[in-house]
């Protein structure tokens, strides 16, 4: 049969093969873009800013006109009795009577709703800034999946490729051993990393599946094949301001300072609201009415009537009501000031725990990299001298073993740097869809 493929074509597929494999690979700006519309928590927050941001429209309705129409049609069926020249006469009362009225009241001088508008205000702020957070707080959540995931990996990845190490080294004991060149304890020695390594196998595979599954829950994606970070990625590699720097950010621009901060001036307002019980209340009124035989005096009439005046209501006495909620809303006021005090306090150590964990994560990062080609050379040194008969197998399974375990720490440091430099800002309230793009920019596709 007459070959119909070319060498040129047959590269044109492999690569376009390769292409769509990594096609599917979810990058983390693609994960934040599918959490945005997929994340439950997320939407939630959605809607719960869609209805704080009506508080505002609330506290306005109250200052601004009250219209109404009010229409009343009935029929009146009765009787009628009067007396006359000595003599009482009865008669019938039927009549069909319409009541249609217009009526607009405007504040004029009205304390508690001026105090609603204000805390209306403050209330939808306070919405803005707690939606602020959740938008850091889910960039935070889906970092925190994604490179949890990518650990497991990473631990799977390096767990099989100690066990295969371990399988190789054991099929070599057992020929050298058929040889008569090996020992029965360098076997049973590599037999027992071996079985040991494929039981960690099992155990980081079940730890990858429940990973997967808490991101696909924030993505509402595959997520089975993920970009991961460089090699190459170096801690300098983000931009770490002085602490006083920092903290000046997070006092001013922190979400849950600024959402506290908004609740306290809610509670200045409920204080206003409340005691304006006491403050005269001064309303425009007017009025269109038409009235056709409204009752049986008026029964033949059909009158229209305009109006316009000014209604004044003094209060005198509630009870004590206005005295007791008034104290209620000094109290409230006072716990949210105290709040906001703990708040300012948690978030000052947060931000100081982070700054710290970055600082200390720069260097830990230089002194694994550097423990990894330590143990890189140790590995071929100890190769070298089990041939030279100076060390044993066990010494080679314990340097590979090392080498892993150094190779796992330093993933998981590099992370942490990463995760640290994120949960800073976001401490500081500057946490971005910059940061986030900053970040992904070192995650490359497998290769």
């Amino acid at each position: 049969m007459k070959h119909i493929f070319n060498r040129p074509f047959i590269v044109i597929t492999v690569v376009s093969l390769l292409l769509t494999g990594h096609a599917h690979a979810l990058s983390l700006l693609d994960a934040y873009e599918a959490a945005i519309d997929n994340d439950p928590t997320f939407r939630a927050a959605i809607h719960e800013n869609e209805a704080g941001q009506q508080e505002k429209e609330i506290g306005l309705a109250g200052l601004l006109p009250n219209l109404s129409i009010t229409h009343t049609q009935s029929k009146n069926t009765g009787t009628q009795k009067f007396t006359g020249a000595g003599a009482v006469n009865n008669g019938s009362l039927n009549f069909d009577s319409e009541v249609s009225t217009l009526a607009l009241r405007q504040p004029i001088i009205n304390m508690e709703a001026v105090a609603s508008y204000r805390q209306g205000v403050s209330q939808a702020k306070t919405s803005d800034a707690r939606f602020t957070g959740h938008s850091q707080l889910l960039m935070l959540r889906l970092v925190e999946a994604y490179i949890e995931t990518l650990l497991a990996q990473d631990n799977l990845k390096l767990i099989k490729a100690q066990r295969d190490t371990f399988e190789e080294r054991k099929r070599i004991n057992e020929q050298m051993l058929e040889r008569g060149e090996g020992t029965t304890t360098d076997v049973l020695e590599t037999q027992s990393k071996y079985a040991l390594a494929q039981a960690q196998v099992i155990e980081a595979s079940d730890e990858l599946e429940v990973s997967r599954m808490k991101l696909s829950a924030i993505v509402g994606r595959d997520t089975s094949q993920l970009t991961r970070l460089s090699n190459e990625f170096r801690a300098q590699a983000l931009h770490v301001l002085p602490y006083d720097s920092w903290q000046t950010l997070a006092l001013d621009h922190n979400a849950e300072l600024l959402t506290q901060r908004h609740t306290v001036v809610s509670g200045k307002e409920e204080i206003r609201k409340s005691f304006s019980g006491h403050a005269p209340r001064v309303d425009l009124v007017a009025s269109l009415s038409r009235n056709k035989a409204a009752s049986f005096i008026t029964a033949d009439r059909d009158v229209r009537l305009a109006t316009i005046g000014v209604e004044v209501n003094i209060p005198l006495y509630a009870g004590g009501r206005v005295n007791a909620t008034t104290s209620q809303a000094r109290a409230n006021l006072a716990r949210t000031e105290a709040d906001l005090d703990a708040m300012i306090e948690k978030t000052l150590v947060e931000l100081r725990t982070q700054y710290k964990l970055v600082s200390s994560s720069a260097r830990r990062i230089e002194s694994l990299e550097f423990a990894v080609e330590s143990a890189e050379l140790l590995i071929h040194a100890t190769k070298k001298s089990i041939r030279g008969g100076i060390r044993i197998n066990l010494d080679l399974l314990d340097a590979q073993q090392q080498l892993f375990s150094v190779q796992g720490d330093l993933s998981q440091a590099r992370y942490n740097y990463l995760l640290a430099y994120l949960r800073l800002k976001m401490a500081a309230g500057t946490l971005a869809l910059e940061d986030l793009q900053s970040i992904a920019s070192h995650f490359i596709l497998e290769n």
